[in-house]
């Protein structure tokens, strides 16, 4: 599962298709919901019509995730994330969770009873890429997929200002003048 479907959560989403793994994607964008499911996600949620969350990632996976990655850093997806988790599942916090959501409660109750790991990520150490990149050569992989808006280099402050604020879904990338 991969709650939120920004460049995060749809680079992860495009790397667990190549893996082979099925996803189910959470976003409450109807058009990142969309481009996850042309990424390859089976099961597209939008929490504004579902409930509750975990349960419907349950109900679509038999039982829950094995793995779920919070790639928005939002108290609620932080929860969610751990309680659709099957036993024994991963909870991944990738989005940062800063500020006043720095130390959001976590239903330990359920990590134990479920015996569940968590783990934390930056990223990717480089010393990692070249699987990735044997990936992407090899076409299991294609991150031009996710480009979807390029600016100049005057354009970065403004676009990095507004990044809480409402975007197209993919990523955007600089281009060298």
């Amino acid at each position: 599962a991969v709650h939120g479907c920004g460049g995060v959560g749809l680079s992860a989403i495009m790397i667990a298709r190549a893996a082979g793994a099925g996803v189910v994607a959470v976003d409450i964008d109807p058009q990142a919901l969309e481009l996850a499911r042309g990424l390859g996600a089976a099961v597209a949620i939008d929490p504004r019509a579902a409930r509750d969350v975990p349960a419907a990632i349950k109900d679509a996976t038999g039982g829950g995730a094995h793995v779920s990655i919070d790639a928005i850093g939002r108290p609620v997806t932080c929860e969610n994330s751990v309680r659709c988790l099957r036993p024994q599942g991963r909870h991944v916090q990738a989005g940062l969770l800063a500020g006043d959501d720095a130390t959001p409660p976590l239903p330990m109750d359920v990590v134990v009873g479920r015996e569940l790991e968590i783990l934390g990520t930056h990223g990717m150490a480089a010393h990692r890429f070249a699987p990735l990149l044997t990936m992407i050569t090899d076409g299991r992989l294609a991150p031009e997929k996710l480009i979807r808006r390029s600016i100049s280099l005057g354009d970065v402050p403004g676009a990095l200002m507004g990044m809480d604020e409402g975007h197209p879904p993919g990523m955007t990338v600089m281009e060298h003048p």
